[in-house]
C-alpha cells in the first residue's frame, strides 16, 4: 500500500481492519485535497474560489438509516426507539467486513482531527473517506491538530465513511443500502450509501453526546458567542431556527455555530468550523456568511453554479438544504480559542410554523427546563429525506433527539443545574411566522430578532416591563428599541383573531401530548409550567 501525506499518525489503517489499500493520502492540507477532488472530478470550483459539490439523491440526514450496535458496555445506557435504532454485534462485524472487502484495492483519504476545543475533553478522530471532498470536510468541521500531536496520534474515534458502498437491507437489518451505525465498544462509526456530508460530523457529535455527561459536562446542540463584556450567551435550535445566523454577528465573537459543552469551568466548541445552510443567502442580512462562500478552502453542498462558475444561492434546484462548510476562522470575529466562560443568557430558538408564539419571551427556570425537553419548532423542508415543501411541526427533546444517545432527562438535568448554579437568563425566541401561519403569514423580520436579542443580551429586557402572555403562560416585554409593538403580541398581527385563539389553543394542546413522554422525570413545578392556553 502506497501512503502519502505530510504527517502520519503511529496508529496504523490496519487496525481499523482496511488491508490491501491501493493508497492512503494522510493528513493532506486543504491545497492538497482541492488538487484531488479536481482530479478526481468530484466537484468544481466557483469564483470566488469555493469547491461546489453535488450530493446526489442524497441532499440531507437519512434519519431512519442511524443504529447503534447493541453492546454489553453501552446498551443500559442508550436511549433505545426511534432515533437510537440497535443493531446486533453480528450484524454489525458482517457489514464491516464487507465494507472493508469493497475498499481493498481502492484509494482512501485520512484525517487525523480532534473534536473539543477545551484540551481536558477532547477527543481524538480519525476520519477516513472514500473521497476527497469529504476529507476536506473533517478538515474544515474538526480541529487540525498541531504536528506534534499528530506523529504521536492515536484516535478516540474512528470514523469510516464509503459513499458508493451500499448495504443490503435483507442481509444486513438496514432500512435502506444507506447505514449509519455507531459502536461505542469499538469506539467506531461506519457510514455507507450517502455523500452528504453532514452525517460525518452528526455522527461525532452523538458520540460526545454519550461521552461527555460521565465527565461532568453537558453537550449541547448550540451555538454560541461572546459579548464584550466578555460574557457568553449559548442559542439553542434546531436547523433552520437561525442558530448559525444569529450567532455570526459583527457585534459579538463567535465561539461556534452548532456544537458545544458547558463544564464546570465553561463552555467550548466541540468544532473547528461551520455547516451553515446558505439557501437564498443575503450578503445584506447576513454579510459574514456569505462572504465565506466566495472563498477558497469552502465547501458547498449542492449549490447551483452556472457555465461561468458564478453561485445562485437563491436557485434549490438541488435541495432546500444547501449546506457551506467552512473553517471558523472565515468568520472576521471568530474565538481564537474555542473557549469562553460561564453564560449569562440561554437563548432557546423556534421557528413556529402556526405563527403563535411571541418573538420573545422571557422564561423562568422550570419554563426553561419545559422548552429544553419539549424542543418545538417547525423542521424547514429539505433538512431531513422526505420531508415535503413545507415545513412541519415537530418537537425535538433537547433541541437535537437525534443525536440524544442517552435518555433526555440526563441532559435537561445538568441544564437545569448549570442554570440555577449560574443565575442564568433564558429567553425563548420565535424566528417562525408573524400575522399567520405558514402560508398566511410572514416569517419574522430578522432586524426585529437581532434588536430583541441585543435588547436580551445587553441586560435591557432583563428589567424592562413585562406581561404575561394569555395564550401560553409566557413573560413578554411590553416594548423594544426598534420593534412594532405589536409585533411582541403576536395575537395583534393576525387579521383573524378567532383564529389565532383556535390555533394557539391547537398548539398548546401538543405541548402538553408531546411532554406526556417526559412527565414521569421531572419534578411537578416544571409540569406546571407548561404552556397555557387562554
Amino acid at each position: 500500500m502506497r501512503t502519502h501525506g505530510p504527517v502520519i499518525g503511529s496508529y496504523g489503517l490496519e487496525n481499523h481492519g482496511l488491508r490491501n489499500l491501493a493508497a492512503a493520502h494522510w493528513n493532506y492540507t486543504t491545497a492538497g485535497l482541492y488538487e484531488e477532488a479536481i482530479r478526481r472530478n468530484e466537484g468544481r470550483i466557483a469564483h470566488g474560489g469555493a469547491l461546489v459539490v453535488l450530493t446526489g439523491k442524497h441532499t440531507g440526514r437519512s434519519a431512519g438509516d442511524k443504529f447503534i450496535v447493541e453492546e454489553p458496555s453501552s446498551a443500559d445506557n442508550i436511549w433505545w426507539g426511534a432515533f437510537n435504532k440497535p443493531i446486533s454485534i453480528e450484524r454489525y462485524a458482517a457489514l464491516k467486513q464487507r465494507m472493508m472487502a469493497y475498499l481493498q484495492g481502492r484509494e482512501v483519504f485520512v484525517q487525523d482531527c480532534f473534536a473539543g476545543a477545551d484540551t481536558r475533553h477532547r477527543l481524538a478522530v480519525r476520519v477516513i473517506t472514500e473521497t476527497a471532498w469529504h476529507n476536506l470536510f473533517a478538515r474544515n468541521m474538526f480541529i487540525i491538530p498541531e504536528r506534534a500531536d499528530l506523529l504521536a496520534f492515536e484516535p478516540g474515534l474512528t470514523v469510516i465513511q464509503a459513499p458508493n458502498f451500499l448495504a443490503d437491507p435483507g442481509r444486513d437489518g438496514t432500512n435502506s443500502p444507506v447505514f449509519v451505525i455507531v459502536n461505542f465498544a469499538e469506539r467506531e462509526v461506519l457510514i455507507g450509501g450517502t455523500s452528504y456530508a453532514g452525517e460525518i460530523k452528526k455522527s461525532v457529535f452523538s458520540v460526545l453526546n454519550y461521552l461527555l455527561p460521565d465527565a461532568a459536562v453537558l453537550p449541547m446542540h448550540s451555538s454560541i458567542n461572546v459579548g464584550p463584556d466578555g460574557v457568553p450567551a449559548i442559542f439553542f435550535g434546531l436547523s433552520g431556527t437561525g442558530k448559525t445566523t444569529l450567532s455570526a454577528d459583527p457585534k459579538r465573537t463567535l465561539v461556534g455555530d452548532d456544537e458545544h459543552g458547558w463544564g464546570d469551568d465553561g463552555v467550548f466548541n466541540f468544532e473547528g468550523g461551520c455547516y451553515a445552510k446558505v439557501i437564498r443567502l443575503s450578503a445584506g442580512d447576513e454579510p459574514e456568511i456569505y462572504a465565506t462562500t466566495q472563498r477558497f478552502g469552502t465547501i458547498l453542498e449542492n449549490v447551483v453554479i452556472d457555465d461561468n462558475r458564478q453561485l445562485d444561492l437563491d436557485d434549490a434546484s438541488y435541495t432546500e438544504n444547501t449546506r457551506a462548510s467552512y473553517p471558523l476562522d472565515f468568520i472576521p470575529n471568530a474565538s481564537a480559542t474555542g473557549r469562553a466562560g460561564q453564560p449569562k443568557n440561554v437563548v432557546m430558538l423556534t421557528a413556529d410554523a402556526f405563527g403563535v408564539l411571541p418573538p420573545i419571551a422571557k422564561l423562568s427556570p422550570e419554563q426553561a427546563m419545559y422548552h429544553f425537553l419539549s424542543g418545538y419548532t417547525a423542521k424547514v423542508a429539505g433538512t431531513e429525506k422526505g420531508l415535503g415543501n413545507e415545513p412541519q411541526a415537530t418537537f425535538s427533546t433537547c433541541f437535537g433527539a437525534p443525536f440524544m444517545p442517552r435518555h433526555p432527562s440526563v441532559y435537561a438535568e445538568m441544564l437545569g443545574k448549570r442554570i440555577e448554579s449560574h443565575d442564568t437568563n433564558c429567553w425563548l425566541v420565535n424566528t417562525g411566522w408573524s400575522g399567520g401561519a405558514y402560508g398566511v403569514g410572514s416569517r419574522m423580520k430578522i432586524q426585529y430578532t437581532r434588536a430583541l436579542l441585543h435588547a436580551a443580551l445587553d441586560g435591557r429586557l432583563a428589567t424592562a416591563p413585562m406581561s404575561v402572555d394569555a395564550s401560553f403562560g409566557l413573560t413578554v416585554p411590553d416594548a423594544c428599541p426598534d420593534v412594532p409593538s405589536e409585533v411582541l403580541r403576536p395575537r395583534d398581527t393576525w387579521a383573524d383573531k378567532q383564529a389565532y385563539d383556535d390555533t394557539a389553543r391547537d398548539l398548546v394542546g401538543r405541548f402538553h401530548a408531546n411532554f406526556d413522554t417526559f412527565a414521569p422525570y421531572v419534578s411537578d413545578e416544571v409540569k406546571a409550567a407548561a404552556p397555557r392556553a387562554a
